[in-house]
């Protein structure tokens, strides 16, 4: 029996009748193998409601080959018997089980932390509340819990970190998300118009604006069979990395904050801030919203922002070495940052954790690399960057390399560019194909974005999904901390900086 549907990330959208359905059993036995192979993680994996009940739907990749696994499966049994949980052989799985038990009821057997995912607003059970969250517990003399949240000292968004510490060491920590939901998913087949879907896209997680929209242009088009124009995907890279280099710039400032360091942390404001001003000049936004479209761009470059945006990143990638110089030579934050916080390669990948936390934990999860789509594919070919020491150190050291790599990229991509009028003005009607599949795969600067969507035979959208990269990289905090006093805390969260709002939806 044939499992699965195999493509690729350039391929267009792919029929609902030529995506195989098997038999969950089968499924379940080629998984458990299959995903001991480092070269596998899961893109999505999801259930719709059709006639019959549910339907399931998996997005598996394949990092070696680049191509895409799609498979589905139909249970006439879930609500009864359950389904034998993955997450109890490759806890990779865990967020998207404990998503659809949230949602539907299924119950996975097995499944060692089924617990509330997001407290959607259209769960199964009403009666599970953030109230009633069902935080793991520790009992002991010695032994006393931590709690930080959901509101916070700063102007971070809500979530509940629960620690159990002995002394201040810390043992576990748990985070509990959910507190708040925009309903992006069901709002993107709420309502079908198209500029109105964009501009939902771009508030998915307001640091990566530029990285979701892209997904959501991308699996457009793959639904309109339209393949943008060289021009058009290289816009889309420079804006994709200028993003890269702004956040990442942002989170070395602070780090250097949770230490002390005020002088780079100073620095880093500053050119995190000439960064995004420079998107600013390009489309108004100095998070680049209004930047990308579907089917066109309304700011495509001119000789002029095409000399600009050189000209800042230059100066941008110098004056940002001279800090990334310091900071390698600063014992005081070396100590505090090596050795702390380390999640093994092996860890990470039992997680399922994706971009910039995996590589720096020496596990290459990069979309531009393995799963390339645009100009990605086609002009620029991608050396992803990796750690091994998968510390907090890392995190910091991919940063401060993948900076300069992003600004010689932008450099790069625009030192032959000349600008014609070939980039086309977005299209917010262009039919699209029906009872399809469509997906797209984005290297934001946080990592994997993946977007799937499925239409009906009209064309419209009936099912959306989005995965962050924050989704997996959670888990990846819980685990840095064990063992750390809990006064690393901090250093520790922001060497990931994920996203809450990007969690819930």
């Amino acid at each position: 029996m044939e499992l699965y549907l195999k493509t690729n990330n350039t391929a267009s959208a792919v029929a609902l009748a030529d995506i195989p359905q098997v038999d969950y059993e089968a499924l379940y036995a080629d998984l458990a193998e299959r995903m001991n192979d480092s070269r596998y993680h899961v893109a999505h994996y999801f259930a719709t409601e059709v006639e019959a009940g549910l339907r399931f739907y998996l997005l598996l990749l394949d990092d070696t080959s680049a191509e895409v696994l799609i498979t589905s499966f139909q249970p006439d049994y879930y609500s009864e018997e359950g389904l034998s949980s993955l997450t109890a052989l490759h806890p990779a799985f865990h967020p998207f089980e404990r998503e659809m038990h949230e949602l539907y009821g299924i119950h996975f057997n097995h499944h060692p932390w089924l617990k509330p995912l997001r407290f959607p607003h259209d769960r199964r059970d009403k009666n599970s509340t953030m109230d009633s969250y069902p935080f793991y517990s520790i009992e002991g003399d010695e032994l006393h819990e931590v709690n930080v949240g959901p509101i916070h000292a700063g102007i971070i968004e809500p979530g509940a970190f629960r620690f159990i510490c002995n002394g201040e060491q810390v043992l576990h920590l748990e985070i509990a998300l959910g507190y708040q939901h925009r309903g992006v998913e069901s709002e993107m087949v709420r309502n079908q118009n198209r500029l109105r879907q964009t501009l939902i896209a771009e508030s998915i997680a307001g640091d990566s604006a530029i990285a979701h929209t892209t997904a959501y242009a991308e699996l457009i088009e793959k639904l309109a069979e339209y393949k943008p124009d060289m021009d058009l995907a290289r816009e889309r890279v420079v804006a994709i990395e200028l993003e890269r280099i702004a956040m990442h710039i942002a989170d070395t400032g602070a780090l250097a904050t949770d230490i002390g360091f005020q002088l780079y942390q100073v620095a880093c404001e500053a050119l995190r801030t000439m960064t995004i001003n420079t998107t600013q000049a390009w489309c108004g936004n100095r998070f680049g919203k209004s930047l990308i479209r579907p089917l066109g761009s309304n700011h495509p470059l001119t000789a002029e922002k095409i000399e600009l945006i050189r000209r800042n990143v230059k100066e941008i990638r110098r004056r940002y070495n001279e800090v990334r110089c310091d900071i390698l030579e600063a014992p005081t934050l070396l100590a505090r940052f090596e050795q702390c916080g380390l999640v093994p390669t092996h860890e990470m990948q039992r997680i399922g954790g994706v971009g910039m936390a995996a590589r720096s934990s020496n596990l290459l999860r990069d979309i531009r690399a393995t799963h390339p789509s645009g100009y990605y594919a086609t002009e620029l070919h991608h050396t992803p960057i990796t750690k091994r020491d998968c510390d907090v150190m890392s995190r910091l050291a991919t940063r401060l390399d993948e900076v300069l790599q992003s600004a010689d990229y932008i450099e790069q991509i625009l030192a032959d560019y000349h600008p014609t009028d070939n980039i086309a003005k977005p299209d917010y009607a262009a039919p699209l194909r029906g009872e399809a599949l469509s997906f797209a795969l984005v290297e934001g600067w946080r990592g994997e974005i993946c977007h799937v969507a499925l239409t009906d035979s009209c064309g419209n959208i009936t099912k959306y999904k989005v995965k962050d990269p924050s989704v997996h990289n959670w888990l990846a905090l819980a685990i840095a901390v064990r063992s750390e006093g809990i006064s690393d805390f901090p250093i520790n969260n922001k060497s990931f900086n994920l996203s809450y709002c990007g969690h819930d939806l």
